[in-house]
């Protein structure tokens, strides 16, 4: 399976201007999905929240957070470890 996250980051500051949005393939079953769906926006958020917390600012440090909070919390729900790919844009 994989979950594709996809966030938009101010530049200058680093607030999250849209997303975190998070796509699954061939992962979970829509029935259970949503609630999934809508707590790994919640630990999505929390991680870039922390990122922004400690004023980390490099690109790949933020996206491994991410990736890491998501997998923990994934595993956690379903025992299970998607391929994630995280894609931040900045604008």
């Amino acid at each position: 399976g994989l979950i594709i996250l996809v966030a938009a980051i101010d530049g200058n500051t680093g607030a999250l201007l849209s997303g975190p949005d998070i796509v699954s393939r061939g992962f979970v079953y829509v029935r259970e999905s949503e609630d999934l769906m809508d707590h790994a926006r919640e630990v999505v958020e929390l991680a870039l929240d922390g990122c922004l917390d400690k004023g980390i600012t490099d690109w790949s440090k933020i996206k491994a957070a991410v990736k890491d909070a998501l997998s923990d919390y994934v595993w956690k729900r379903t025992k299970r470890s998607p391929m994630i790919l995280p894609i931040i844009m900045e604008a």
